[in-house]
Formats: structure tokens, C-alpha cells, sequence
């Protein structure tokens, strides 16, 4: 297996196209916890679509999250599927968000795909990754 690897960053803008919140605890002090499922479709340098589980705590001054987000569609013009585990925070202005792709979880042109995810723009996710050579070419097969 050669190392022939090139690690890319691409910045993919999305829009939020459904958002669904279900409180499951809201204690009288400290931080409700929700779970919420996102769907977003993505455009530009990711083509497609997603949907993430997400699970916050949320506080009048900060708060928290972590998810799970599936994205399918086309990047670097393989189609496939791939999974991002993201975690993020804020305190009050302060807010960072930062993720890996899951090992293993690309399906299609996308298997072999690595890498990391933030978010640090408004709706934009920047993905930096690497494609594996060995996934029988470039593009979606099939």
C-alpha cells in the first residue's frame, strides 16, 4: 500500500433544512439536556445531504454537544457515504467545534476516507481528509 495520500481541506457551506429538539431533562438550576436531530444539505465542495443525532446541555451562559453526523453525497467527485463525530462548546461569545471522521465508516467512492472536521464559520463545515488510492478508482462505481 503506498503512501500516496494527499491530505486536502475543502470548506462545504449547508444549510439547516431540519431541526427537531426534544428536552429530556430540565432540572429548576443548571442546564437543560436535549437530544436533536439535524438535517442539513451541503453545497459546494460536499454535494448532498446529512442527518446528525445530538445530544446538548444547555446553560444561560455556555454549553455543550456532542453528534453523530452521517453525510452522503459527493466529495472530490467519489460518491459515498462517510460519519463525523463532532463535539462542541460555548461560553458566552467564545464557541468552538471540532470533529473526526469515524474509522472505517466511508461506504462507496468514500471508503478509505480519514480525517478531521470543524466548524468555525456560520454554516460552513471545513473538512480536512484523505482519500485512500485503494477503493477501485475515483468516482461513484456501480
Amino acid at each position: 500500500m503506498a503512501d500516496q495520500q494527499v491530505e486536502r481541506t475543502i470548506e462545504a457551506h449547508f444549510e439547516i433544512i431540519d431541526f427537531e429538539e426534544t428536552v429530556y431533562e430540565e432540572p429548576a438550576e443548571g442546564p437543560k439536556l436535549t437530544r436533536v436531530t439535524i438535517r442539513k444539505h451541503y453545497r459546494g465542495a460536499i454535494d448532498g445531504t446529512s442527518v446528525a443525532g445530538v445530544l446538548t446541555a444547555q446553560g444561560a451562559a455556555g454549553g455543550g454537544y456532542v453528534a453523530s453526523e452521517r453525510i452522503e453525497g459527493t466529495l472530490d467527485g467519489r460518491q459515498g457515504t462517510f460519519v463525523i463525530q463532532h463535539n462542541g462548546r460555548a461560553d458566552g461569545n467564545d464557541q468552538s467545534s471540532d470533529g473526526s471522521i469515524i474509522p472505517g465508516s466511508g461506504t462507496g467512492g468514500l471508503a478509505g476516507i480519514s480525517g478531521r472536521a470543524m466548524e468555525r464559520q456560520f454554516q460552513v463545515l471545513t473538512l480536512v481528509y484523505t482519500l485512500g488510492d485503494d477503493q477501485g478508482g475515483p468516482g461513484s462505481g456501480a
